[in-house]
Order: structure tokens, then sequence, then C-alpha cells
């Protein structure tokens, strides 16, 4: 056997590295089994079957359930290897872990010179030149003077331009907003801060450093950009592993398309405003003005055409609804379009004007796309908020995308999630990234103790969630299941409405502390959670999964139903259509797969260590009265199924929480 494998199985034996130097380190089978998966990947072993029609090298999928160490399965065979390896997560906290805990590790233990790097996107880092102008504009008035001295105190130490590195800075801060810049704003080559601009200097850096730990996000937006010819931040990588795959498709539909909206067209004007006061040139300065006018009527007008009300809809509903629409998007061009060629003239005599035709050119092609004639491939929709509209066309399908501009630029992928398979097979996630059939694979069970610690709590006399009577029995079993837990409980939910009536609800009833979703940050939300063991929290949507709390403060997760989304968004409608139009059955092929993923995300809440122990509680009955609920229950884990109240009551007796003095 290659050294490097013998090399992956020495690590994790019993005997090894990390058993002898990893505190509270247990040897896994299943972890070991995965690393030496991963390590057979980047050697070759991996089956060549695998890659039939894609024109790249070894792909390999990984189910590994909570508890199995993945992390490190796949950290330390690609750290060996010696390889420029991307590693792309799905959340921000699994990137801090990479990075503060096992880079670090690996670092010290098993290859010394490893170099690993976190790139983040364009607007996490300062634009030194935006700060200068910044700073000395009119606007530096309105923003209190202690922030900008501290941000200036901050520049004269700082390596990185980090805005990670100011935790005193609101997530949402519009100081940041001036401060940032995107690609479409930097000046590139003709910036007078190039040789200091973090960006250029992380470049740099990237281009040295073996691993590079990115989000999905920014991932999939330097893959877009590369299909035309543009480069984002990351260089030339061999190789990519995907942790929280489960979140590619959805992250790749929106890079993949094309979009314009009200908002970057108001964004262009007041940037090339402020520009224009900066440069205090009279020179084409009245033209230029003229042209913004021009575009800030047609971008007000373009708003004010689309119908009212919030939400994103198919882009045919509002063509139904506006006569002159053609007209609009006419006038609309033309305003882009004298906007780009008086910018295009003006950098011609300064190259500082580059970044903004560019941004103006952009634009008018997007817009093109989006209004022009309809791809079959492609569906068309508007998502109109309360002070803005945006018009995108997002790919129905990413598999050929994938196919043609990823899979043959690589040697290795690997993708790895606790949630990829329904119904125990990968079929549903290879169908959707366009795998072959034949792609290895590999399902690890968690090894937390379910059957012994956990029960799965389904109320045999709940109403079907259609049913009238649902609300008031769910109400009523969720607050007879807190009791019995003394709290305790993450409750997740398939709508913020259900969540608001079971608040209001439990408000008067529920002698323990309440917490809902939206009535604070979500830390702060998780950080009550966590300290006050005794609370609730209510939650929806990313609730679902990121959520990481060991203990008996999580001893029961309920989840109001199964997760089917409704199929009104223009996306989701576009690829079922496609399923049908194809002779599939949407519901089965493509609504029920992610709802299971959806559902096991929520119920992998609650175990996070091996000691810990809890109940499930899922109020659907459709999970027994419907044939597809077997497809559900075999997807989730093997905890004892209970039927009866006085099932749970008997479950929470002996596991009351401690008392507290």
């Amino acid at each position: 056997m290659d050294v490097f494998i013998e090399k992956i199985k020495e690590i994790f034996s019993p005997e090894g590295i990390l058993s002898r130097k990893l505190s509270g380190f247990e040897p896994r089978a299943g972890q070991l089994d995965m690393a030496m998966a991963v390590a057979r990947a980047f050697d070759g072993e991996t089956s060549k079957s695998c890659s039939v029609g894609l024109g790249g090298g070894n792909i390999l999928a990984v189910e590994a359930e909570t508890g199995t160490g993945k992390t490190l399965a796949y950290l330390i065979p690609a750290a060996l290897t010696g390889r420029k390896i991307v590693v792309s997560t799905g959340t921000l906290n699994l990137q801090e872990q990479i990075l503060n805990k096992e880079i670090p590790f690996i670092k010290e233990h098993i290859v010394p010179d490893l170099s690993a790097l976190c790139v983040k996107g364009r607007q996490n880092y300062l634009c030194l030149y935006r700060w200068h102008q910044f700073y000395n504009s009119p606007q530096q008035p309105l923003f209190e003077n202690k922030h900008l001295d501290a941000i200036e105190d901050w520049l004269a130490t700082t390596m990185t331009g980090d805005r990670a590195e100011l935790d005193w800075l609101p997530d949402h801060s519009v100081l940041w907003r001036e401060l940032s810049t995107n690609s479409s704003q930097c000046l590139g080559a003709s910036c007078p801060e190039g040789a200091d601009c973090f960006i250029n200097q992380l470049r740099k850096r990237a281009a040295h450093a073996q691993l590079l730990i990115v989000n999905h996000h920014l991932f999939f937006s330097d893959l877009a950009l590369r299909r035309f010819g543009f480069a984002e931040v990351l260089p030339r990588y061999e190789s990519v592993i995907f942790d929280e795959a489960h979140h590619i498709e959805n992250i790749a539909t929106r890079y993949f398309g094309t979009s314009i909206s009200h908002f970057q067209l108001l964004d262009l004007i007041q940037d090339i405003e402020k520009l224009l006061d900066e440069e205090n040139s009279s020179v084409f300065t009245d033209e230029i003005s003229s042209a913004l006018k021009g575009l800030a009527g047609a971008a007000v007008r373009f708003l004010m055409i689309f119908p009212a009300g919030n939400g994103r809809f198919p882009l045919q509903e509002a063509l139904e609804k506006i006569p002159d629409w053609e007209e609009e998007c006419f006038l609309l061009t033309e305003a882009l379009t004298v906007l780009a060629k008086k910018l295009e003239l003006r950098a011609m005599s300064n190259e500082i004007w580059n970044g903004m035709q560019r941004r103006a050119q952009e634009l008018l092609v997007n817009l093109q796309i989006v209004t022009g004639e309809q791809r079959s491939s492609y569906v068309y929709w508007f998502e109109r908020r309360e002070k803005t509209v945006a018009v995108s066309a997002s790919p129905i399908d990413i598999a050929d995308d994938l196919r043609k501009s990823f899979f043959p630029e690589v040697n290795t992928v690997i993708f790895t999630s606790a949630t990829l398979t329904t119904g125990g097979n990968f079929s549903y996630f290879f169908e959707r990234l366009g795998l072959p059939s034949a792609t290895e694979s590999m399902r690890l069970n968690s090894p937390f103790d379910y059957e012994g610690r956990t029960k799965l709590f389904v109320p045999s006399r709940m109403p079907e969630p259609f049913d009238p009577d649902f609300l008031k029995e769910f109400q009523r079993t969720v607050l007879d299941i807190l009791l019995a837990s003394c709290g305790r409980a993450l409750v997740l939910f398939t709508s913020i409405k259900a969540m608001q009536h079971l608040f209001h609800f439990l408000e008067e009833r529920l002698p323990y502390p309440l917490l809902m979703q939206g009535t604070a940050p979500k830390q702060v939300l998780l950080d009550r959670f966590s300290n006050e063991t005794d609370s609730v929290l209510l939650a929806v949507a990313s609730f679902w999964e990121g959520v990481d709390v060991p203990g008996e403060t999580l001893s029961c997760v309920i989840i109001d139903k199964l997760p089917f989304e409704v199929p009104s968004d223009p996306v989701i409608m576009a690829r079922i259509e496609k399923i049908r139009k194809e002779g599939g059955n949407p519901f089965v092929d493509f609504q029920v797969p992610r709802a299971i993923l959806s559902l096991r995300q929520g119920v992998g809440r609650l175990m996070r260590s091996s000691k810990d122990s809890g109940l499930l509680a899922i109020m659907d009955v459709r999970l027994f009265s419907k044939q597809y609920g077997r497809l559900f229950l075999k997807s989730l884990p093997p905890s004892p199924v209970i039927r009866t109240m006085e099932e749970v009551n008997s479950f929470f007796e002996g596991k009351r929480p401690s008392p507290t003095n």
C-alpha cells in the first residue's frame, strides 16, 4: 500500500498522533474509513468510473453524520498531499473551527510547514482608496468621530484589513458599506493605493498558501467570473473539498445566473456623483450629470411598473400586467447606454473612471440578458422588496454548468456533509449536481447512541397539518412536551406565522424563559438559550442547521411539520415543471428529497456529543399516515418511536435538570 495511505492509517489509529496529542480524541472507525477514502481519492485510487463524462479527476461523496469527525478526516489527507486545495464551507462557524482549531493542531503535530489562509469576499476588506476619499469628504461628519478614529488607529496595525478584526462594528454597518468595495467598484491597476491594497496583498498570500478556506458564496462567485475570463481572489487550485455540500445547488444557482436591481442602479449613480465631487473637474461633468439624471428617472419608472406586494414571482406574471414593458426596458437600456458611453470617454483621460465605466457596462449587459429573449434552460423572475425590485435569470439546472466549467478543471473533488442522502442513497444529490450514478460514495452513520439515549415522538392523535384542528392540538401538545422536558427545548417551524402563534399561546402558560427568533440577533438568542438551562427557543429557517448546543440545555427538539417547500418560488416551480415535462414525478423525485434533507438537518440539532440525550418530536402524523412517510422515517436516526404523552413523560422521568444553586 502507498506510503501516503499508510501514513493516514497510522495517524488515525488507536496509537497514532491524534490519540496521543489531541485532547478528548477517541478513535472512530468511521473517521478512519473516511480519511482513507479521501486519501485514496487524492492518490488516484478512487474508481475511475466516477469521472465518466466529466473530464476531470476523482470525485468522492461522503455522508458523515454528526460525531464522525469528518473535518479532520479530510483536512489531514489534504494537508499531507502538499497540493493546492480549496476547502469550501457553508457556514462561518465551520470556517472558524477549521482555522482556529484544526489547522493549528495539524501544523503543530503533523505538517509543520502547512500554510493555510481564509479568503473572504471583497466586501469583508477595507478599500484604502475609498477610506481616504471618505475620510476627507463632506459626508465624514455624519459618522461619529470615535468610529473614524478607531478605524484610523486600526489601519496603523492591521495586516489584513478584514472587518472581522473590528468586533465593535455592527453586522449591517452603514459606515463599512462606505469603506469596503466589490469587484465592480475596484479601480484595478489604475488605483493609486494599489501597492498597499489589502485585496492585492491577500492575492499574494493566497498564491503561496497550500490550503485556502473559503465559503460556498465566494467559491461560486469566483467560478462564475472565471467562465467569462475574469478572476476574483482565488488563484488556480488543483482540488476542492466541499463541506456542508448540501447547500451547493442553491448557492451555485445564484452565481450561475444573472440579475439586475433598482438598488444596483442607484448605487452606481451615487458612487459616480461622489467621484464627480471628489474630482472637482468641469470636464465632462455636465454631460455625466445629465446622463445620471436620465438613468435615475428611468430606474424609478422601472421600479414603479412592477406589481405591488413583496416576494419572488415569475417574470411572466408581471409582463401580463405591464402594457408598456418593452418601452420601459428600452428607456432604461438607452439611459444605461448613454451613461456608459459618457464614462468611457471620461476614462480615456483619467483611468480612475474605468471602474465606473465597467460597472455601467456590466449592468447594461445584465439588463439585456434578463429582459431580452428568454432561454428555455433558464427561469426568469423578479423579487419585490419594500424599496427596490430585482429581475433575475437563473439556470433551472446547474448540472451543465458544473460539467462544463468546473469538473474538467480539477484533479479531485470531495463532497461531504452530515446530510447528502435520502432514503439511504445519493441519487438525488448526484442528479442535482450532474454526477454519474457510479460516483464513489460512502455513508458513515453517527457513532452516537440514538437507540439508547433518544426517543422519536410522533403523536398518534394529532390531526394532519391541513386539518382545521391541527393548530389547537399542536399548541396543546407542545405545551405538554415542554412541561415534561422542563423547557430545555428548540422548537423549529416551517413558517413564521406558526412560530408567532405558538409564542403567543405559550407566553402566559409556560413557566420557563421563552425566546423567539427575530426578537434579538441570532447569536444573542443562542447565547441566552445556552446559558439559561430551562429556556425554550422558537425559530425558523437558519436555526434548522448550524445550531450547536451540547448538554442538557437542549434536551428536546420539536418540529412542527415535515418541511415541504411551498412551490411558489419561481426557481422551484421551474424545476418542478422541468421534471414533469421529462416524465418524472416532481413530488417523489424532487420535493420529498428536499424535505428529507431539511428534516435531517433539524433533527441533527439534538445530539451534539456522545453524552447528549433527549427527545425528538415531529408533530406530523404523515410520517405514518402517508406512503412517503416511510422514506422520511428511513432517513432519520435509529431513535425508538413513541406515540403517546404517557411515554414522553416516562422518558423524561429521572432526566430532570439538576437544581441550580
